[in-house]
């Protein structure tokens, strides 16, 4: 085997060691956030501070914690971020209005 081989066969190994590494944090983390975020993970007492925190960024506060604080009453979780992250909260994404979008911030 060729030195060029060899070098390129141990460039591979290191790059899947770190993308091996890279995707066991990626997946713990996903973990510890349906742990914290997840369905059931608030109680209904939660939902006020929880909404106010997902909606403290938008332009339209108030629609945005009526949706939110109605959907958590019924999920019993508010997805991390101020936007997106919905994946964690499979009741708050999959929630949808009349016409099919998004009932919940």
């Amino acid at each position: 085997m060729s030195m060029a081989n060899k070098l390129t066969a141990l460039i591979l190994l290191l790059a899947f060691i770190a993308i091996s590494t890279l995707t066991s944090t990626v997946a713990a983390q996903y973990h510890l956030d349906r742990n914290r975020y997840g369905p059931g993970s608030l109680k209904i007492y939660q939902c006020p501070s929880e909404c106010a925190r997902r909606c403290k960024q938008t332009q339209y506060k108030k629609a945005c914690l009526t949706f939110c604080n109605k959907c958590c009453n019924k999920c019993l979780c508010v997805p991390p971020g101020y936007y997106g992250n919905k994946a964690v909260c499979p009741c708050y994404n999959n929630w949808k209005t009349k016409e099919g979008g998004p009932k919940c911030p």
